[in-house]
């Protein structure tokens, strides 16, 4: 949805009642920008949760590197001609292909020695590190929408508050 149409989708969805009072029109429009920082925020926040789910993901392969390296320095690979070699998963060697991680890939197959297993543990720290920064980034940023959410809530307050005393005022008056 583009920003001219949150925009209209929300102006429809906030209403304070028929009038001209300038402070209610500035109230609505506060709302509404509190509205557009809650969506921006409840973005991030599903992509944060995607990123972490991710990261879960790498975590996984790189404790499963990590055991088969280490079965594989034991002379108990599980590769079936290598005792001293390991196979890594397919999903694994699929994941790490697609996201252009590194991994030796002589003989066009998964099988690994434990100093290639090092490679890879490496590509693998790497973006588990890439992960966590760029969640970490997303985080500062549903802050900072939410401080801006908070921000306009309190301006649509004080704005409401303000027209109640003229209301309140021009009623005493006559």
């Amino acid at each position: 949805m583009t920003q001219v149409n949150t925009v209209s989708s929300i102006k429809n969805d906030i209403d304070l009642g028929p009038t001209g009072s300038l402070q209610f029109h500035f109230a609505k429009l506060q709302l509404m920008l509190a509205q557009i920082s809650k969506n921006n925020a409840l973005d991030y926040i599903d992509q944060i949760e995607k990123s972490q789910e991710e990261q879960k993901k790498v975590s996984g392969y790189l404790q499963t590197a990590r055991q088969l390296q280490a079965d594989a320095k034991a002379g108990k690979g599980n590769c079936t001609w290598d005792k001293k070699a390991g196979v890594m998963p397919d999903e694994m060697g699929k994941y790490m292909d697609k996201h252009g991680l590194a991994y030796d890939k002589t003989g066009n197959d998964y099988v690994l020695s434990p100093d290639e297993f090092e490679v890879a543990i490496t590509s693998l720290k790497a973006h588990l590190d890439q992960l966590g920064t760029d969640t970490q980034q997303k985080m500062v940023f549903v802050q900072d929408f939410m401080g801006q959410y908070n921000s306009y809530l309190q301006g649509a307050n004080s704005a409401i508050q303000q027209a109640n005393q003229t209301l309140a005022e021009l009623a005493r008056v006559r």
